[in-house]
């Protein structure tokens, strides 16, 4: 690196560390409302702010050659600056929505009218571009995370207004490139608070239908709803596909098994497998276990059967070990769900759904990670990827894509956490 570029750079991190400073102070002294304000001078208008050392410092980062790459980075933090401390304060977080959306709002003034017009032109293009980017976007879901109501959303509401609703794609859908450390811990927070609540919300749930059938034995479905109050189903999914998605994955759906009980028995059993091959035979057989004979025999099959003699096969005669697992699972989440980010295909997946049903489908998802949990998060990122490509489409055009999403935040909380629904099997749930 040249001496002037070197000394350009470190010119370029004392703006930028100046900006994040001043924003840092802010926070601590002055409300949500005043600071948004300010944001709407400092970047949305470009003129106004009363800290001209501020302005000078954001003109030059603006003005900067690698303001085109970088400067969505700049504004992302600074962004966060607020929004993370927003976060930790209730009684602040319906704030963040507003903050967010004032980079859509237009500038009230024209660029001609300021002596600083070719800067403010230059600010005005960036602010543009970073509403268009991966940062951006994540902002917005993230506001739609922390202010959305407790109802359930409408029928004709888009996919994006869901994203409350599934913890699992928190760290896949409001984390992006350049995302600093405390971000990160912020959206975990955030996502283990959701994923408590929804998990408290679905023990209540299961609990009030356990005892309300209970009563109604002994008394009468009446007197059950006097002496209850009623508990709401905590998903999109009606009472019945709730009730059977929770019998079936938390209760002994596998024949006297659930499918925790399956999947260690298949773990035993894998470390008995002399070579890679008899592994991937065996998960085969593990896999089409839970498949429809007749579905199976069609396509899927075959289809599932070359998968796996194309993973690795130059490993075949090896003895199995963790890479070799995960690689071999993650590859079958590929298959199952989608592979790219770009222009996913999945076909099979909706083949499988419209055949199996949400349920059954999610159940073969959920088999391969209760044996390979490691990759759970790559199953979340492949669900991750198709919300990506859904979030505009309304619920009621994708409502299979729905009834995935509410099967397997059912599946992963009841096998993936200490939620205990198993006493759900000593009763039919209506």
């Amino acid at each position: 690196m040249s001496t002037w570029v070197a000394g350009y750079n470190r010119l370029n991190e004392q703006d930028e560390q100046v900006l994040y400073d001043h924003l840092l102070n802010l926070v601590q002294v002055e409300l949500p409302e005043q600071l948004i304000e300010r944001f709407r001078k400092l970047f949305v208008e470009g003129v106004g702010y009363p800290d001209g050392e501020i302005t000078a410092a954001l003109d030059r980062i603006a003005a900067s050659k690698a303001a085109d790459q970088e400067f969505r980075f700049v504004l992302n933090r600074c962004c966060h600056i607020l929004v993370n401390r927003w976060q930790a304060r209730p009684q602040y977080q319906s704030s963040i929505p507003d903050l967010i959306s004032i980079f859509e709002s237009s500038p009230s003034r024209t660029v001609t009218e300021f002596s600083r017009s070719r800067s403010v032109r230059r600010l005005r293009s960036l602010i543009s571009e970073f509403v268009s980017s991966e940062q951006y976007l994540a902002l917005q879901r993230l506001g739609r995370v922390v202010a959305a109501s407790q109802e359930s959303p409408a029928s004709n509401s888009s996919i994006a207004s869901l994203i409350r609703r599934y913890p699992y794609l928190y760290e896949h859908c409001l984390l992006v490139e350049g995302s600093t450390y405390d971000q990160q811990q912020a959206i975990r927070d955030l996502q283990a608070k959701a994923q408590r609540q929804y998990e408290v919300d679905l023990s209540q749930y299961v609990t009030y239908q356990v005892r309300r059938r209970q009563i109604a034995h002994s008394a009468s479905p009446e007197m059950a709803n006097r002496l209850l109050k009623p508990v709401k189903n905590p998903t999109l999914l009606n009472d019945r596909d709730l009730c059977f998605a929770l019998q079936h994955f938390a209760g002994k759906s596998q024949g006297s098994q659930t499918y925790r009980d399956v999947a260690q028995r298949f773990i035993t059993s894998s470390t008995q497998a002399q070579t890679f091959k008899a592994f991937k035979d065996d998960l085969y057989q593990y896999i089409i276990a839970s498949v429809d004979a007749e579905y199976g025999k069609r396509q899927f099959n075959n289809q599932l059967y070359s998968q796996l003699c194309n993973t690795l096969p130059e490993s075949d005669t090896q003895k199995v070990n963790d890479f070799l697992i995960v690689r071999t699972c993650s590859q079958l989440l590929n298959l199952l769900v989608v592979e790219s980010c770009h222009k996913p295909q999945h076909f099979l997946f909706i083949d499988l759904i419209a055949n199996l049903g949400p349920t059954l489908t999610t159940g073969l998802l959920l088999k391969i990670a209760l044996i390979c949990r490691k990759v759970k998060p790559y199953l979340e990122k492949r669900f991750s990827i198709l919300f990506n490509h859904y979030e505009q489409c309304t619920r009621d055009t994708v409502v299979w894509f729905v009834q995935m999403m509410e099967n397997l935040n059912i599946a992963l909380s009841t096998n993936f956490s200490t939620i205990d629904l198993s006493f759900i099997n000593q009763f039919a749930l209506s």
